[in-house]
């Protein structure tokens, strides 16, 4: 190659290349010049720090460029999947018994020590309920019994006479200070180990004290290995050790020294494990040392005890049952890359007519279809893509229909929010707030309030059967009818009213007639199963008084010097019966009173624990908060139905109607 040649092939190199072959130049130069210096050792060293780098890349860029063709990335898979579970699976099962040995050590060294505790504990209660007569007798008797179980054993029982009895006669037991309760473990007395029980009470306190030695500790669980106690103290100054050691051996024991057990084979691990108890301290009542109680072993040890199997037996069963499973995964794990070798050529072209498939089908081309052969998996995901591109088509055609649903929706939302009243914020002495939200796009409850004539004032709150699009249009219905219906009613009471002259009183308006009317016209115009409760009142403002029908609705609340009444309910749902009847009730208002009309969105929502809001925690609610603006009153029973649910949508429609009486 020319020079020119040279010199355009390292203008084109990368930076690292260049710096790499700057650092090889500069550090041959370095050693032929000033060999053995400092700075040629470091120059050496960065030009091998460059040339690790460099091959780094250029490393990665050949992995790349392997496995970039998908038979080749399918057969690094499965040498990955040959070796690597081969290993993880030794490891694993190692680990597995080794945590799972030390755990039944733990179980064992607890459910010893338990049991003893409790052989005490037992002892020392019924001590301490024996008759006076025949305490002696009895101290004497489970003294025998227990020094043949735990030797060194003491027992001192004080009546509230003070007189003692001993077991031992000798036993040099003290009494233990005040503030001992009932109790019964570990104890930890004048830096020796002791095993006791406490009972104490009106009529006699009892103390068993057993010395703790090693040959007691390697009685829990003979065979397992070193058993230890090791106290340690946690405090504001952290964890430390407590100078607490075993007492020394007895002279009616037989000593007894534990001894790790020998392992069984290679992987017999050596094993500590063990739990924590607590202990109590002698000279400080009510205050407790942590204590470890541990076993040095190995991962045999526990599993012999537990199961009583000889795993230490004359030949290596386990290294050979291993070794032989490690073969029989070997041999898998080779045939399993044979096979997947094998198989890539069928796999990469699926793929293949995949890939070229989501490039059409990306392209818009939704009318593209895999040619499917054979009867494998392979066709199976050829097929389920032909359907997957099939259904992509009618989703396409799906979404237009819901867009176009959507825009319709919106479109009778607007539609339904123009038929509600325009808002009102006072009528005479009378201040109104209304909330009305919708669970869906289109709500199913109803209110509307019309001025009569001069001074009256109607008031209705409804709540359709349902919710959605039916719901809203039943709505609709309902209050195109109560208008028609008002509207009759008032033409007829005014009609009446001229006929009987001058002089007389505004018309009459029968709320119960109203009501009436309206069921048979919902009745007659609607489905069988459409209904709707119904609630409608008059307001007179000369005579403060409410005439109302409440048809099948929950009833309104009336607040009232800081308690809450239920209003009347004077007949059925309207739309089931045509020929249902409906009564109306009469209710003076005063100053101060407030109304509360509501649907079952605000007292039925359940949160998390299917609990719902409930009638009496919205009268709490109308109680503690009654002296509020009806708006703010109206926006804080929302606010407290939504924490109540923790939803941020709805479970029904809401809807209120509050009504107060200022003067």
């Amino acid at each position: 190659m020319s020079p020119s040649g040279w010199l355009n092939r390292l203008r084109s190199a990368s930076r690292l290349e260049q710096l790499f072959l700057a650092g090889v130049l500069a550090s041959l130069g370095a050693q032929w010049a000033a060999p053995g210096r400092l700075a040629t050792a470091l120059l050496q060293l960065a030009a091998f720090a460059l040339g690790f780098l460099l091959a780094w890349r250029h490393g990665l860029r050949a992995v790349r460029r392997l496995i970039w063709r998908l038979r080749n990335r399918l057969i690094v898979a499965y040498v990955f999947i040959a070796a690597v579970p081969m290993l993880m699976l030794a490891v694993l099962t190692l680990a597995g018994a080794w945590v799972v040995s030390g755990q039944i050590a733990a179980y064992l060294l607890s459910v010893e020590m338990g049991r003893r505790v409790n052989s005490l504990e037992m002892t020392a209660q019924s001590l301490q309920r024996a008759a006076p007569q025949v305490r002696v007798e009895a101290v004497k008797r489970a003294g025998f019994f227990i020094r043949d179980r735990f030797p060194g054993a003491e027992i001192l029982l004080k009546d509230e006479q003070g007189r003692e009895v001993r077991y031992p006669e000798d036993a040099r037991l003290p009494h233990p200070p005040e503030g001992h309760g009932n109790a019964a473990g570990l104890l930890i007395h004048g830096g020796r180990f002791y095993l006791w029980a406490h009972a104490g009470g009106a009529k006699s306190e009892v103390v068993i004290r057993v010395p703790v030695t090693q040959a007691f500790l390697q009685g829990l669980a003979p065979g397992l290995g070193v058993i230890q106690l090791t106290p340690f103290s946690i405090g504001p100054g952290g964890v430390r050790a407590m100078e607490v050691s075993l007492h020394p051996p007895l002279p009616e024991e037989t000593p007894v020294a534990g001894v790790i057990p020998e392992p069984a084979n290679l992987l017999d691990l050596p094993l500590k494990w063990g739990v924590s108890v607590p202990a109590a301290i002698w000279e400080e009542p009510g205050r407790e040392a942590t204590v470890f109680l541990g076993a040095a072993t190995r991962i045999s040890g526990p599993l012999r005890i537990m199961f009583s199997v000889d795993t230490s037996s004359s030949g290596p069963t386990m290294l050979v049952l291993f070794s032989t499973a490690l073969i029989v995964f070997f041999i898998v794990e080779v045939s399993s890359i044979w096979i997947g070798v094998s198989l890539s050529r069928t796999i990469t072209s699926a793929v293949n007519d995949l890939y070229e498939a989501t490039v059409r089908i990306r392209g818009g081309d939704l009318s593209h279809r895999i040619q499917v052969t054979g009867n494998d998996q392979l066709a199976e995901l050829g097929t389920s893509f032909n359907i997957m591109a099939g259904n992509l088509e009618r989703l396409l055609q799906a979404e237009k229909e819901r867009q176009r649903l959507q825009a319709e929706l919106e479109i009778a939302r607007e539609v339904q929010s123009q038929l509600l009243p325009k808002p009102i914020t006072s009528f005479g002495s009378l201040q109104l707030a209304c909330v009305c939200n919708a669970a869906r796009m289109v709500s199913g409850d109803y209110f509307d309030y019309q001025p009569v004539s001069d001074g009256r004032l109607a008031l209705a709150l409804g709540d359709v059967a349902g919710k959605g699009i039916s719901a809203a249009l039943l709505m609709a219905t309902l209050q195109s009818a109560m208008r028609s219906q008002l509207r009759q009613c008032v033409e007829a009471a005014e009609a009446a009213a001229a006929g009987q002259g001058a002089g007389y009183g505004p018309p009459a308006i029968s709320t119960a007639r109203l009501v009436s009317n309206l069921n048979q016209q919902i009745y007659a115009s609607t489905a069988p199963e459409k209904y709707a409760t119904f609630f409608f009142s008059v307001y007179d403002e000369g005579t403060s008084e409410l005439v109302y029908t409440n048809a099948g609705h929950l009833p309104p609340l009336l607040v009232r010097d800081g308690r809450v009444e239920r209003l009347d309910t004077n007949g059925m749902v309207v739309g089931c019966f045509a020929g249902a009847k409906y009564g109306e009730s009469r209710i003076r208002l005063e100053p101060g009173d407030l109304l509360v009309c509501y649907t079952d969105g605000v007292t039925e929502p359940e949160n998390a624990y299917g609990e719902m809001f409930g009638e009496a925690r919205l009268c709490e609610l109308l109680t503690e908060h009654a002296a509020l603006d009806v708006e703010q009153l109206g926006a804080l029973i929302a606010e407290e139905v939504a924490r109540w649910t923790e939803s941020s949508e709805l479970q029904d429609d809401l809807t209120l109607l509050l009504v107060r009486k200022t003067g």
